[in-house]
């Protein structure tokens, strides 16, 4: 008869390959889907790829050299740039704390509260910021503010998730030793929740300022204002120098914000 340590030792190699049966289904899932996607979009279309290569090259020419000469025209639309960034990303976050403390199994104060805030952060993570902007265009006018209301709002979709899962995250000690003390529950979020996701709702928010910041450069696109005003207004009428100019400029924008927001996160580790 075979011993207890042989069953054991038998059962956890069927386990293993139980789960290894399951991952690879799973990855040729993924693969299966995947290869079926990309057919259907027409990413295996090798003719019509290669058709298109003589084109971009012909637009690469035709915006070569770039052209500068209004450049000091495009310093405003800039600073109207990361102005729209930095207000869309702090009205996120202002508002997605509140709203990630009811969207937190932990801290939500009921379950109808839990599901509510579940489903404003999916509601406003699933409306994308171009069709925000048209909207508040419409409603406010022309300029910024519709681009700063756009992004902050889609923002809170984003940044309210990481934050109520960061809270759902936390270690459930400190938080039981605060409210063992008597602590109201405005003092347990202050001194058990909050030090222990300070740091990575820093991080979630400067990532979504460097976001905010690539993505407000196409608001342009419906009246919202910025540099991605000036770059649509070069596309409609053609003046492809001008185009690969701004393009230049956007890069160098973004890669200073890159570097910045780096900067700014080994700060608050």
């Amino acid at each position: 008869m075979e011993n207890s340590f042989t069953i054991h030792a038998r059962e956890i190699i069927e386990t293993r390959e139980r789960s290894l049966r399951l991952s690879l289904a799973l990855g040729a899932g993924i693969a299966v889907t995947i290869g079926l996607a990309s057919w259907y979009v027409g990413l295996f279309d090798s003719q019509r790829l290669l058709e298109g290569i003589p084109s971009i090259f012909s637009l690469m020419r035709e915006g070569f050299p770039p052209n500068f000469q209004g450049a000091l025209g495009w310093i405003k639309p800039l600073l109207d740039t990361i102005a729209m960034s930095i207000g869309g990303t702090a009205l996120a976050v202002a508002l997605s704390f509140p709203l990630a403390l009811c969207a937190a199994s932990n801290t939500a104060p009921h379950p109808l509260v839990y599901s509510a805030a579940r489903g404003t952060l999916n509601l406003l993570r699933s409306v994308p910021e171009l069709i925000l902007g048209i909207v508040f265009v419409a409603a406010v006018g022309f300029g910024a503010l519709p681009g700063v209301l756009a992004l902050g709002l889609h923002s809170i979709g984003m940044v309210g998730k990481f934050f109520a899962e960061s809270i759902e995250h936390v270690d459930r000690e400190p938080v039981e030793a605060v409210r063992a003390a008597g602590a109201r529950d405005l003092q347990v979020i202050v001194h058990g929740i909050l030090p222990q996701v300070l740091s990575q709702m820093a991080d979630v928010s400067i990532y979504r300022w460097e976001y905010n910041f690539r993505a407000s450069t196409v608001m342009g696109m419906v009246g919202a204002g910025g540099i991605g005003f000036e770059l649509m207004g070069s596309l409609r009428i053609m003046q492809y120098q001008d185009v690969s100019a701004i393009l230049l400029v956007i890069l160098l924008m973004v890669t200073v914000v890159d570097r910045l927001g780096s900067a700014l996160r080994r700060k608050f580790k």
